[in-house]
């Protein structure tokens, strides 16, 4: 078994998809009933003991700089490139920090806690079995190890989530590639996810951790936030008012 002692959370996207509320406020910092998205993360690190955390930023950073205060034991990664290249650039970032790392979203919500527990056995994604058809990456995996994935989903597969585990070999292998891709090939429209999953997938040798649908809420735009929190449901309306 290996064990997460470092967590990278990635919080530097514009959020493009969730305005108008991400015009003044960044994704992860939205407050759903009251929490905002990231406190939920960073508390089901705390919880699993992970306390070593570092939040890539860049769209709208300072509002990030109470997190360093609130949270002892975490620090920001500055991403220069958040608006012109693809989140591959935020893990180039904080490329340091891959070994023995879990790696996650900020703008999603954790409902249970044991889904970062930080044993694992193998690299991988936690992942959830989908019987229905969706458009979300879905991976193959046959003996406990992914065989493939599809970018543009299916139906029958292991739904791949963003929260991911990397053991110390993988981390600087993982390190490697992504400074192959971003600064030899100047690849830097892709997903950090890309790597391994698509560039070197014959470099690693991935697994999943199963978990439910219902374990996570990824908010991807305003109209799921509207029907998790009807509070922003006249939020432009309310806004141009104000002004």
């Amino acid at each position: 078994m290996y064990k997460v002692e470092r967590a990278i959370i990635m919080a530097a996207g514009l959020g493009n998809r969730m305005k108008p509320v991400t015009l003044k406020t960044p994704k992860p910092l939205v407050r759903v009933n009251g929490v905002r998205m990231i406190d939920t993360v960073i508390d089901g690190l705390h919880k699993n003991g992970i306390t070593e955390i570092y939040v890539v930023v860049g769209y709208l950073k300072e509002q990030f700089q109470t997190l360093e205060e609130e949270y002892p034991g975490l620090k920001l990664i500055d991403n220069p490139w958040y608006d012109t290249c693809n989140n591959i650039a935020s893990l180039y970032v904080a490329r340091e920090h891959l070994e023995n790392a879990i790696i996650l979203d900020g703008d999603q919500i954790i409902y249970h806690p044991e889904i970062l527990a930080p044993e694992f056995e193998r690299s991988g994604y936690n992942s959830v079995w989908n019987d229905d058809e969706t458009d979300e990456w879905l991976q193959t995996v046959e003996n406990g190890i992914v065989t493939g994935c599809s970018r543009t989903g299916g139906k029958g597969g292991w739904q791949l989530y963003s929260i991911s585990r990397w053991t110390a070999e993988d981390g600087k292998r993982l390190k490697g590639h992504l400074e192959q891709e971003f600064e030899v090939k100047k690849n830097r429209q892709i997903y950090w996810d890309d790597v391994a999953m698509f560039c070197y997938p014959k470099e690693y040798q991935l697994g999943i951790r199963p978990m439910k649908a219902e374990d996570i809420i990824e908010v991807d735009n305003f109209s799921e936030l509207v029907a998790l929190d009807a509070s922003y449901a006249d939020y432009a309306e309310r806004e141009e008012n104000e002004q």
